[in-house]
């Protein structure tokens, strides 16, 4: 499983990259690659969010929660 959050952080890092893009230079890298609104620039969005969810569960597990 290791290999496969290695995987979701890569690409939730280049999702979080293109963001910035977005944020600094209003340039969308994905959309200028793919086309706007294609099939498979949602496909790469919807994957970028899928990652992201990972990633909030591996986030999740690794923190210890203190009963008071």
């Amino acid at each position: 499983m290791e290999t496969a959050q290695k995987i979701a952080l890569v690409i939730t890092i280049i999702g979080a990259l293109n963001w910035g893009l977005i944020g600094l230079f209003n340039f969308d890298l994905v959309a200028f690659l793919f086309g706007a609104q294609t099939i498979l620039t949602r496909i790469v969005y919807t994957l970028v969010a899928i990652c992201g969810i990972v990633n909030i569960g591996i986030l999740l597990s690794h923190m210890e929660f203190r009963k008071d």
